[in-house]
C-alpha cells in the first residue's frame, strides 16, 4: 500500500476535505456568475405522442340487429352514426315537488351504439334506477367489464328515491357490450317496450316555446323538448363523439294545463361557462339539481347541471334563454 494511501486510511476525513475542496472548486464558476463548461446530456427517449382520434362511421339501422335481440327491444337511428334505445321506466310512480313525473319528463333510461373506424364499438347511456335496484345493477355492469362515469340525482325530493347512472363501454365485442347491459338491466324493474303510439298535442304554447328559447322543440310521449348540442369536438379518451352524444343540453316541458309546465332540464357547459349559467337559472326561477360530470376522459372537459323550474311555459322559456345564450352550442338537428 502506497504511503498516500495509508494516510488516507490512517485518517479518513482528509479524503472528504478533498473532495469538499474538489467540490468547491466545480461550483465557483456558476457561484461568480462565470458559465460552466457545458457537458453532454444523456440522450431523452422519445416522447411518446397520444395516438390521432378514431372517428365514428355511419351505420344503418339493420347494422344494430343482433344489439336489438340482445337488448330485447327495437333502437332507431340518430345522426346516421348512433344507434340510439329508449328504455322510459313506465314502471314507477315517481313525484318530486308534489308533481308525477311522466316517464319522458326525467325517467327515460337510454343507451346509444357507435361503430368506429378502428372496428371497435362505444356504448353510452344513462340509466334510471330505484334506490334498491342500484347496487345489484352495479355489480352486474362490473361483472360484464362495463364502467360506471357518474352515479346522481335528476330531480328534488323525489320519491321514491331514484338515482341515474351513466355507463361507459368499449371494445371489439359488441355482442358482450349488449350482452352486459341486458344482464344489468335484468336486474331492475325496466318493463318491455310498448307498441309505438301517434304522438298527440299538449296543452303548451309550442310556437311560443320555440321562439323563446330559439329551437325547434320535439314531442315525446307527452313531453314537449328543446334539445341543443356543443358546438366543439369532443373526444372521449381518443374517441370522436359524434355531435350530441353525452353533451347535450335538454329542456323538457310536461303541461300541466292552462298553459304552466314542470321543466326538467339539463345544461352541457365547459368549465369557464359554469357560473354564468348557474345565476341565469337562478334568476329564472329554477331550482338548481346537480352540479357534475357524465363522463371522465372527455374533451373539453363537460360539466352539467340539472334543473327544475314550474310556470307558465312560455314566459319560463323566455327566462331561459340567458342559460342557452351563456354556453357554446346550436339546436340539435
Amino acid at each position: 500500500m502506497m504511503a498516500e494511501d495509508r494516510q488516507q486510511d490512517s485518517y479518513p476525513h482528509a479524503g472528504t476535505s478533498r473532495r469538499r475542496v474538489l467540490a468547491a472548486a466545480a461550483l465557483a464558476p456558476m457561484l461568480a456568475g462565470t458559465p460552466a463548461p457545458a457537458r453532454a446530456l444523456p440522450t431523452r427517449t422519445a416522447e411518446v405522442k397520444s395516438p390521432s382520434p378514431v372517428e365514428p362511421v355511419p351505420t344503418v339501422l339493420s347494422d344494430w340487429e343482433h344489439v336489438a335481440n340482445t337488448l330485447g327491444r327495437t333502437g332507431d337511428m340518430k345522426r346516421k352514426a348512433m344507434y340510439h334505445t329508449s328504455l322510459p321506466r313506465r314502471d314507477l310512480r315517481v313525484c318530486s315537488r308534489r308533481i308525477v313525473v311522466k316517464p319522458a319528463l326525467a325517467l327515460g333510461s337510454h343507451v346509444s351504439f357507435i361503430r368506429y373506424a378502428d372496428k371497435s364499438t362505444l356504448v353510452m347511456g344513462d340509466v334510471v334506477v330505484t334506490e334498491h335496484e342500484l347496487q345489484p345493477f352495479t355489480d352486474a355492469l362490473h361483472e360484464h367489464k362495463i364502467g360506471q362515469t357518474a352515479i346522481h340525482k335528476h330531480l328534488l325530493s323525489q320519491t321514491p328515491d331514484i338515482w341515474w347512472i351513466h355507463v361507459h363501454g368499449h371494445g371489439h365485442d359488441t355482442v358482450a357490450l349488449a350482452s352486459g347491459l341486458r344482464a344489468a338491466f335484468d336486474r331492475t324493474g325496466t318493463p318491455p317496450p310498448l307498441p309505438p303510439t301517434p304522438q298527440q298535442s299538449v296543452d303548451l304554447d309550442t310556437a311560443g316555446i320555440d321562439a323563446a328559447l330559439g329551437v325547434k322543440g320535439s314531442l315525446d310521449d307527452g313531453i314537449y323538448k328543446c334539445i341543443f348540442v356543443r358546438r366543439e369536438k369532443i373526444t372521449d379518451g381518443n374517441l370522436v363523439l359524434p355531435p350530441g352524444l353525452g353533451s347535450t343540453s335538454a329542456f323538457n316541458f310536461q303541461p300541466l294545463g292552462g298553459g304552466r309546465a314542470a321543466i326538467s332540464g339539463d345544461c352541457a357547459m365547459i368549465a369557464k361557462e359554469v357560473q354564468d349559467v348557474l345565476v341565469a337559472l337562478r334568476r329564472a326561477g329554477a331550482e338548481l339539481v346537480e352540479l357534475h360530470n357524465h363522463g371522465l376522459t372527455d374533451e373539453p372537459r363537460l360539466f352539467f347541471t340539472h334543473f327544475w323550474a314550474v310556470g307558465d311555459g312560455v314566459k319560463l322559456a323566455r327566462a331561459l334563454r340567458p342559460a342557452v345564450a351563456a354556453t357554446n352550442v346550436v339546436p340539435a338537428g
